[in-house]
């Protein structure tokens, strides 16, 4: 037997391959959406993932106004912070955090869906979320993909 083929293989900075990939975000579904681009940025669709290492692709996000939310979550579902001052609790619901940034709110879902650590840091940063059809990262050449298509 060649014990050389069962060789597991840990991916480190040098050997990660990472692609730009644009997402569209028209017509998809808040959480469903976030969960497919959480796992690109984690590289969870990729055969040499390693639970340690960056290395997902980075992600561009376009039309993040033309998101969906399903039920009564436009109203009832609810982010709150607080200021760090005695009775600083405030609360939007998602609709007021939608007309104040829509993209703020993608990437608020997509980030609760990371790591809660150093990585999971690192990995917010490569995400990019525009509002419109236009965005920032055409030198980059990201590749259009379906999400439909991803598990």
């Amino acid at each position: 037997m060649d014990t050389l083929s069962y060789k597991t293989i840990s991916a480190n900075k040098a050997t990660v391959n990472k692609e730009w990939v644009l997402v569209d975000a028209e017509g998809q579904t808040l959480g469903r959406l976030a969960s497919k681009v959480a796992k690109l940025l984690r590289g969870k669709y990729k055969p040499n993932f390693t639970p340690h290492v960056d290395c997902g692709d980075n992600v561009v996000i376009i039309n993040a106004e033309k998101i969906n939310l399903t039920g009564n979550k436009w109203e009832a579902k609810e982010y709150v912070r607080h200021t760090g001052y005695p009775g600083g609790q405030r609360i939007l619901t998602a609709n007021e955090l939608f007309a104040k940034d829509p993209a703020r709110l993608v990437e608020k879902s997509v980030k609760g869906m990371l790591p809660k650590n150093k990585l999971g840091a690192d990995l917010f940063r490569n995400l990019k979320v525009y509002v419109g059809a236009e965005h920032k990262q055409e030198a980059q050449k990201p590749k259009a993909i379906n999400l439909n298509d991803l598990k």
